[in-house]
């Protein structure tokens, strides 16, 4: 775990762009990482995006065939890949910087299939720069008071836009190597946090600790990367200090809502309202599409067919299905991809998902589709905890429509997830039934 002080940061931004120079990388140049979270890293990330060179942040877990195909890809300039590499950037001359990120980090997305796409923004002149650091920092409010602890690894395109929102305010980070609850939960109780981003998957982690954590300089706690399940998200509001347990629905290629703890309260289950500037609708097919500021233009790098298909107009959408009541708060139905269409009628699985998590005995839950004769797919649910498959149903049944309820209930030891803590749904899937779609 380390401390990272704004001034300190600075000069090591300011070196680290100066060995991206050094090396001839300029504006659009693309630099790959491919490490362990550390103070150099960040700062040789954020050096770059305060220079123009776009950094690809990439999972250093990643096989050699899984990362060939990502830097076939992006054609980085620079591969940074080890720790000899990293520091050698840090030894020469500095480099002036700009006020705040001239570009995004190129992340790579696949959603739930298809081959992985990466997310590209390309370099904004300053005064477009200056809007979309603005719009991220102004949400959460970071200010040089700040503290915030970066649980989430620096490939995940929240944990960047929230340590450039803090130390770029004034503001200090608690930075560590990999989410450990028991670490996280000695740093949010004796570090001075007063703010931290985290996915659903770490507050299970943190209330699966013999103890429960306390908080008590914490004035923002912030979850989104996948559904938060109804019990723990009352949890989390039971645990830490009153106002503090926020969300937004967002994605790596563009933010769409922020919520309350007061307005999800107030309607359990939504992910809040439009981001200020954006404005929401449902398409036709229940698609949801956000209408974003010129600053939040994206494209999928090298691919104008999938960037074609996003975008309508100044609206983008990422697949993700949904609802708006009639003030406007959104409610997630599901993805797309992840829909499951069973005898011509549509199954969301967030929609089951959220009736069957509170549950007695379901620790987690995860609905799919596996293919089947008869209706084209039947609704099956995995599930983490001692709860029996028999009562599961039997509760399903008594909470919905008889075409929504699982056909199959499994129990498992664990959900396989991404390293964002995103549940793999087809991972699930061929887990349980293995290629043929039966049991294995």
């Amino acid at each position: 775990m380390w401390r990272i002080r704004a001034t300190e940061a600075e000069a090591d931004q300011a070196r680290a762009a100066g060995g991206l120079a050094a090396r001839g990388l300029g504006p659009e140049d693309r630099v790959a990482f491919l490490l362990g979270a550390s103070p150099r890293l960040l700062a040789a990330v954020l050096g770059a995006l305060r220079t123009g060179v776009v950094p690809v942040v990439l999972n250093p877990a990643l096989l050699e065939a899984e990362r060939r195909v990502l830097l076939d890809d992006a054609r980085p300039t620079l591969v940074v890949d080890d720790e000899a590499a990293l520091d050698a950037l840090f030894s020469g001359a500095t480099a002036d910087l700009a006020p705040v990120p001239l570009a995004r980090p190129m992340h790579y997305t696949s959603g739930t299939s298809g081959r992985p796409k990466g997310v590209w923004s390309g370099v904004r002149d300053e005064v477009e720069a200056q809007a979309a650091f603005d719009d991220e920092a102004d949400v959460w409010g970071f200010g040089p008071d700040d503290v915030h602890l970066v649980c989430s690894p620096l490939h995940h395109s929240a944990s960047v836009r929230f340590a450039t929102s803090c130390l770029l305010r004034g503001g200090d980070l608690v930075l560590l190597e990999r989410f450990d609850a028991a670490t996280v939960a000695s740093a949010l109780a004796d570090a001075g946090v007063t703010t931290t981003f985290v996915a659903p998957t770490h507050l299970q982690r943190l209330f699966a600790l013999d103890a429960a954590p306390t908080a008590p300089t914490l004035r923002l706690l912030v979850h989104a990367g996948a559904p938060c399940p109804p019990a723990l998200k009352r949890q989390a509001l039971s645990a830490f200090p009153a106002g503090s347990v926020w969300e937004f629905l967002g994605s790596t290629e563009g933010q769409f809502t922020v919520c309350s703890p007061e307005e999800w309260e107030a309607r359990p289950g939504t992910v809040g309202r439009a981001r200020r500037g954006r404005r929401l609708e449902i398409g036709d097919d229940g698609r949801i599409w956000c209408h974003a500021p010129a600053f939040a233009r994206f494209e999928y790098w090298g691919d104008p067919e999938r960037t074609a298909a996003a975008w309508q107009g100044d609206a983008f959408t990422v697949g993700d299905l949904g609802r708006l009541d009639d003030d406007g708060y959104l409610f997630v139905d599901g993805r797309r991809d992840d829909l499951v269409i069973s005898g011509g009628v549509n199954v969301y699985p967030a929609e089951v998902e959220a009736a069957l998590a509170d549950i007695p005995g379901v620790e987690e839950v995860a609905v799919f589709g596996a293919p089947d004769e008869q209706w084209g797919q039947r609704v099956c649910a995995a599930v983490v905890g001692e709860a029996r498959a028999e009562d599961v149903l039997t509760a399903a049944r008594a909470r919905l429509a008889a075409y929504k309820c699982p056909k199959d209930v499994y129990r498992v030891a664990e959900l396989p997830r991404t390293s964002t803590g995103k549940v793999r749904r087809s991972a699930i899937a061929e887990m349980i039934l293995g290629k043929s779609g039966k049991p294995v």
